[in-house]
Parts: structure tokens; sequence; C-alpha cells
């Protein structure tokens, strides 16, 4: 991010205008979402000469999602004096934030069983979003948000706090279901159940999409609604789209079950 120093007075001007730009940018992904187009990958993946370059689910993975493992644990662990202290609201938004990172770039990649290569270009744009993110939030709440000294007893904060642990463990639970739909030597798709998928066909989305906004709620910062808000106008699309195919695949598929949101959407 250095290079774009140049371009304002001050790092939070920087830290601003690149969240204020996810802002923007998610409005426009869910747009492009909402009116058809899909992301190209997984079960929506083409057969494009793009495509064909591509690398192993768990590689792919990994190395997508190492930027914002990365960036929160060197500003926790090099900011020294400039930082907060261990127990400062700044190091436990930084902690959530790592927490989740922890588990999506060292444990998540080497659970998956098979999974589609992913073609190489979607990896590098994954990269450059993850060292977006993982620079704007490791800054901004490790160096600059100031927070009042009753901040963690706060309802606000402890709601985020849990909504983010109720959220992550939905996420984490949702990927188990799907990892063990299929036996070894399966290919074919099949329908979800238990956990939250009895209510959505996007139960992981919804754990992660809660998920966030509990982290925002916490941390109420731009940096972190631009997160959250980023993350449900990526993946809340997404969740429609899956619901919509899995209805038209299944004949059986549940009546009742939604796409994202549990009795309502």
């Amino acid at each position: 991010m250095e290079f774009l120093r140049a371009f304002f007075k001050t790092e939070m001007d920087l830290i601003s205008f690149l969240s204020w730009m996810m802002v923007l940018s998610g409005a426009a992904t869910a747009i492009a979402l909402l009116v058809g187009f899909k992301a190209t990958y997984g079960r929506y993946g083409s057969e494009s000469s793009l495509a064909k370059i591509s690398l192993p689910a768990r590689w792919a993975w990994f190395i997508q999602e190492a930027p914002s493992l990365a960036f929160p644990l060197y500003f926790l662990l090099a900011s020294g004096s400039q930082g907060a202290g261990f127990l400062s609201s700044n190091t436990i938004v930084l902690l959530m934030f790592t927490a989740h990172y922890l588990q999506r770039t060292l444990i998540f990649p080497f659970l998956i069983k098979g999974g589609k290569p992913t073609p190489v270009h979607l990896v590098m744009m994954a990269f450059a979003f993850c060292c977006w993110n993982g620079y704007i939030q490791s800054a901004y709440h490790q160096l600059y948000a100031s927070y009042d000294s009753n901040h963690l007893t706060k309802l606000t904060s402890i709601a985020g706090i849990l909504l983010f642990i109720f959220g992550m463990t939905v996420n984490i639970q949702s990927d188990e279901i799907l990892r063990n739909l299929r036996k070894p030597g399966e290919t074919a798709y099949k329908i979800p159940r238990g956990g939250m998928f009895e209510y959505v066909s996007g139960a992981n989305f919804l754990g992660e999409i809660v998920e966030w906004f509990g982290y925002a709620l916490f941390a109420q910062s731009l940096p972190a609604f631009a997160f959250a808000f980023f993350t449900a106008a990526n993946i809340g699309p997404r969740a429609l789209h899956h619901h919509k195919w899995y209805q038209e695949k299944f004949d059986n598929y549940p009546k009742s079950r939604k796409a994202l949101i549990p009795y309502i959407l």
C-alpha cells in the first residue's frame, strides 16, 4: 500500500478512501450478481481459456486468504508501543479478525475433500482483495481506532462478540456438512441437511455474513462496516443463486427452506 500513500495527506485519508471504495465495489458486485452474472468458480465454473489455468482448491484457498492472516499478525506483533494494549478493544477487534482467517487460511483449505480447481485469475483477484482488506482492518484498528474505556461492557459490544461467535460457528459447521455430503469416489451433488441448512440453502454464507456484521458491531468503524457490507453484497446473491440451482436440480428439495434468511428470504 506504500505507493498509494503518496496521493494522500495522511494514512487515515488513505484508509477512509479504501473503505469507501470497498462499499462502492460491494454495491457494484451485488448489482452484477443480482442481474444474473455468476462468479465463475465451483458449480458455476466455465470452460474458458482463463478458467483452464487453475490451482488445486486447497492451495488456491491458502494462497488467496494468506494476506488476511499476515496483515493482522504483523500489526499485532510489530506495532509495539504505537499499538494498543493486549486486552484493549483495538486488539480484540484484530483478534476476532485473526481468528476467522487463522481458520480460513490454515485449517479450512486442508480439510477440503477433492474440490474443483480454482482459476488462477480468481485466486489473484481474491489475493488482492485480502491485501486491501487485511491492510485497512489491521492498520485502522491497531493504530487509529479510539474506544471508550467502557467499550467492552457496552451492549453493542457484547452483542457484536456473540453474533461473531454464532456466525463463525454456523460457518464452520456448515462447511463441515458440505465437506461430508459425498462419500469417497462420489461426484454427484446432494442436498445438504443438518444445522442451519434445515432453514436456508446458503447456511455457510449466512454464518459468514452474521459473523462480519457482529465484528462490525463491536468495532464500530468504517473499515469494519465496509467489509461487512462487501461480504453481504458478494455472497448474499450467491446464496440466492444456490437456492435457485437446488430447486431446479432436485424435485424433492425442501419447500420450506429459504435462500439466506430463515423464514424470510
